[in-house]
């Protein structure tokens, strides 16, 4: 064996477990990267939820306080109306009182005349 011939394969071989070597520590690199970006998404997983959940408590109130409002407003309205229905119901009532109080004055007055033209026939 002559020691030449062995020069060559060893390079070969120290070539190749030096790849390997690096071939290695690529594949770990890029499993502690997947590893890492694992850890992140689920932590921005769980943030978001939880970024969710309090935005749709804060969201439920908001609507909540909305429709109070909007019931106060519905409440004044329909004391507004109820309000409004009685002013028209007394306003009709003065109107009837005026009609009668009208034809009341047309009777009189036609008697009056009536009283005067027999009145003045008299004399």
């Amino acid at each position: 064996m002559n020691m030449d011939n062995l020069k060559i394969p060893l390079t070969l071989i120290f070539a190749m477990v030096i790849q390997l070597a690096g071939g290695i520590w690529w594949v770990s690199q890029q499993a502690t990267t997947i590893s890492s970006l694992e850890e992140t998404v689920s932590t921005l997983g769980s943030r978001m939820a939880l970024e969710d959940a309090i935005n749709t408590k804060r969201d439920v109130k908001e609507n909540q306080n909305e429709l109070v409002r909007i019931k106060e407003d519905m409440e004044d309205i329909w004391g507004d109306m109820s309000a409004m229905t009685a002013s028209i119901g007394a306003m009709n009532s003065v109107k009837q009182r005026i009609a009668l109080i009208e034809n009341e004055m047309k009777y009189l007055t036609r008697e009056v005349n009536k009283g005067q033209r027999k009145h003045e026939r008299e004399f």
